[in-house]
């Protein structure tokens, strides 16, 4: 865990499972309790937590994706994925995790 702060797609994929999580917690918890139970606060805490790590999310994309040469096309799905549920998770496990394990091999050779 420790090597994926080290670099900027690591702290990608962090940043990734977290915006993820939040919007699970979000979604699966916070909204039904809202409307089912009529219990907000949830919604107060964890709307404004979820909104920060989407915008971080969605700012560090952009900026790997320049220091990665990445195209559009990768770039867009990325975006794409902080909207679905569980799309975080697999956007790491199909596009981030490989770029990052390359990003680190090639790293290793300096």
């Amino acid at each position: 865990m420790i090597q994926l702060v080290k670099t900027n797609i690591g702290r990608l994929r962090i940043l990734g499972l977290l915006e993820g999580i939040s919007l699970l917690i979000l979604a699966g918890i916070a909204v039904p309790l809202k409307y089912g139970f009529h219990q907000p606060s949830l919604v107060s805490m964890m709307g404004p937590v979820h909104g920060t790590l989407f915008l971080l999310f969605v700012f560090n994309t952009f900026s790997v994706a320049i220091q990665q040469k990445w195209n559009k096309t990768i770039t867009v799905k990325l975006l794409l994925s902080c909207l679905i549920p569980f799309g975080t998770l697999y956007a790491d496990h199909k596009i981030m995790k490989p770029a990052y394990e390359k990003d680190i091999s090639i790293n290793k050779g300096l």
